[in-house]
């Protein structure tokens, strides 16, 4: 019950909360009081304020501002439905108390049209972190006695199911369903009873908003699916996140056409080989269509992710949230090249443009540049630059050349064993072409991923990957992978924190779609190296938008999740990866070191054999294998799992930072600073990545001698 009375101190109006008495006696006044303390000191424009709390005749009770106003609730009665625009304000506002709150690790629990007042028409969220107090002091005694946190209309799949640690999706989800009754009029789920309700929270999917509110916008009817999710990986990550995409710019009522995924085109031709060329050709047809203004292009991987999948077409645009499709197929003989290529409205279920092209070999950047151009206008989307802008721009005229860089970068894109065979493409190409300023980018690349997967010493390999990457910048300054390339040798070589910063904004502010430049620049160098975790992440997170099916981007959001702390998100998204590309080996070894560091040990030691058996015991898997051991405290494990390493060191080359986190595992501090030396003078790459803020490296950082080589590498 809540009262209106007057703080006599201060001579105000105040409403005071009072608990049941049978949850007061659950809780206990002291633990009660004691708790809602952690809650007391959020200060937020759009969070009401707690002023004081206590007990009285053994009732539990807190202290609020009185608000002039009313609540959403007694709106909601008096007006039955909200317009667009005043919904959109309120969820905005919301959703800002609610970002601010989570990033205090402070869930609300209880979003409900009743705990946000309106004054003056500006939204107050009310019992900010009274549910979490109650579940704290509570505790198990809760679940005894039969006592649900929540209300059944505005209850997450995972808070009906009772689950105990619940995050910022959680209150997504109530927040979602808010926005729907300010729509619709009422809540997504309704039923005779309470659990009834709870029960279709679980299992029945919300009626599309547009069946009561046909004139609300694709945008805001796609933002409350996918908030509306049963399964939280798979909603918006932040209640921001949902804000934005309630009037995301790419699914705007206007140009929800405007959307395409470009499906790689099949390969016809009798030699396999050819496989590389119509990859090659899909992903410079998305390329050319990424740079038409006011069109969503799905990215690369997401679309290649359905490689060799027999899927419907309807299923393959809802999981890429596009409207229309592009198909082809590519059959070369000779110096000749037949390419078919059709646009699809998937809604409608009809092919909007289709083309062959039967042409010389010579011809195939035109041929690309025609089909951008058809979709483009087809899809009425104009081109930023008029009618002659050019969307395919050859950079070699050499044809042979190009079909090596394009095999070159399929290769890298499989990372593991694939690396030496893509740089070895890039070479080739160059001596046919040796200004061809792409082939040198893939070059640095190449040489760069090298050292980093340890297959050689980064002695050996940066050097080569920076004087490819100066070759590539001078050639091509106007190329978003030249200033990567600069960008990760500046870091992984030369730890030019300054240089890789600059060349990271400048590849991205040329190509805002590259998400291998936006996951590089999130993690290693804002998060790893400058320690800027939030600003990390919220690059890390843009890559899963740009690119949501990409096993990779899931696994560096969940490395950068999992060092910014938060160890839950961070192995749903590792068990994301995993499911994205089960034969994944990088997916596999990241799951395993995110259970290290939530001290999760059995898990992560299944996980980590798993790796090892995909990888063939990859020395990445074995050395934190070995460090999880020594956090478990099973040293002879560790032991063993070093002493297998350092046999296979008069095998081949083993990136000394990987091997010095075994040695720290096996208990060995005086082996692994030697190492760690090593690594800072070889320039291991992985020392960057892992040296400054790599749990298992804290003894090196605590150790003067590390700290010494720590300080010399001048980290910002």
């Amino acid at each position: 019950n809540v009262y209106l009375a007057e703080d006599l101190k201060h001579h105000r109006k105040v409403a005071v909360k009072v608990l049941r008495p049978e949850l007061a006696a659950v809780l206990g006044a002291e633990r009660f009081i004691q708790e809602i303390k952690t809650t007391a000191n959020l200060q937020h424009p759009h969070i009401l304020p707690l002023f004081d709390s206590g007990e009285a005749d053994s009732y539990l009770f807190y202290v609020m501002p009185y608000i002039e106003g009313e609540s959403l609730r007694e709106k909601l009665r008096r007006d039955g439905q909200l317009s667009i625009e005043e919904t959109l304000e309120i969820t905005k506002v919301v959703a800002s108390a609610l970002d601010f709150a989570h990033k205090r690790n402070i869930i609300h629990r209880d979003i409900k049209p009743e705990n946000i007042l309106l004054q003056d028409g500006v939204a107050l969220v009310a019992d900010f972190g009274i549910a979490v107090a109650v579940k704290t002091a509570g505790g198990e005694r809760l679940t005894e006695t039969g006592l649900s946190l929540g209300t059944p209309a505005y209850m997450s799949p995972e808070q009906v199911a009772g689950q105990r640690d619940l995050d910022a999706r959680s209150d997504v989800y109530s927040l979602a369903c808010v926005t729907y009754e300010m729509l619709a009029g009422d809540p997504p789920f309704i039923a005779s009873t309470a659990q009834a309700v709870m029960a279709k929270h679980v299992t029945d999917p919300a009626a599309p908003i547009t069946t009561t509110r046909p004139s609300v916008s694709p945008a805001i009817a796609s933002a409350l699916v996918k908030a509306l999710n049963k399964t939280p990986v798979d909603r918006y990550e932040s209640a921001g996140a949902f804000a934005t995409g309630l009037t995301s710019e790419h699914m705007t009522e206007d140009d929800v056409t405007a959307s395409i995924a470009v499906l790689p085109f099949a390969n016809m031709s009798t030699d396999p080989e050819n496989e590389f060329f119509s990859d090659g050709i899909t992903e410079e047809i998305i390329n050319a269509l990424a740079q038409v203004d006011g069109l969503h292009v799905a990215s690369r991987t997401s679309s290649f992710y359905f490689k060799g999948k027999t899927l419907e077409m309807r299923d393959i645009a809802e999981r890429l949230h596009v409207a229309t499709l592009l198909e082809g197929s590519v059959r070369r003989a000779g110096n000749r090249v037949r390419i078919t290529a059709q646009l699809i409205d998937v809604a409608k279920d009809e092919h909007l443009w289709s083309e062959r092209y039967d042409r010389e070999i010579e011809d195939i950047f035109a041929i690309q540049d025609e089909i951008a151009r058809a979709i483009a206008d087809r899809l009425k989307v104009s081109l930023e630059h008029g009618a002659d802008t050019l969307l395919v721009k050859p950079h070699t005229k050499n044809l042979e050349a190009y079909q090596l860089y394009l095999k070159g970068r399929s290769l890298l894109y499989k990372r593991g064993p694939a690396i030496p065979r893509g740089l070895e493409c890039f070479n080739q190409a160059l001596a046919l072409d040796p200004d061809y300023a792409l082939a040198h980018a893939g070059r640095a690349d190449g040489n760069t991923m090298l050292g980093y997967y340890g297959f050689a010493s980064g002695k050996e390999t940066m050097p080569q990957a920076k004087e490819a990457a100066t070759k590539a910048l001078e050639l091509g300054p106007d190329l978003a992978e030249a200033h990567n390339a600069v960008a990760v040798v500046s870091l992984m070589h030369d730890r030019d924190w300054q240089t890789a910063d600059q060349a990271f904004r400048r590849a991205l502010e040329l190509n805002p779609q590259y998400v291998q430049a936006r996951a590089w620049y999130g993690l290693f160098y804002l998060q790893m190296v400058a320690g800027r975790f939030e600003e990390g992440l919220a690059e890390m997170r843009r890559c899963v938008e740009i690119d949501p099916l990409s096993a990779y981007n899931a696994a560096v959001l969940a490395v950068g999740l999992g060092l910014a702390g938060y160890h839950e998100e961070a192995i749903d998204r590792g068990v994301k990866a995993t499911e994205l590309d089960p034969d994944a080996f990088l997916a596999r070894w990241v799951l395993q070191v995110l259970y290290g560091w939530a001290s999760r040990y059995p898990e992560a030691e299944q996980a980590g054999e798993e790796a090892l058996a995909v990888s063939g015991r990859h020395v990445w898997a074995m050395a934190y294998l070995a460090a999880t051991y020594g956090n478990w405290g099973k040293p002879e494990n560790a032991r063993a799992l070093y002493d297998e390493l350092k046999a296979r060191t008069r095998r081949g080359y083993i990136q000394p930072s990987v091997f010095a986190m075994a040695a720290l595992g096996a208990g060995l501090l005086d082996e692994a600073v030697a190492l760690f030396r090593r690594a800072y003078e070889e320039r291991d790459p992985w020392l960057t990545v892992l040296a400054r803020h790599w749990p298992e490296f804290a003894p090196l950082r605590e150790d003067p001698r590390g700290q010494e080589i720590i300080t010399k590498m001048g980290y910002p």
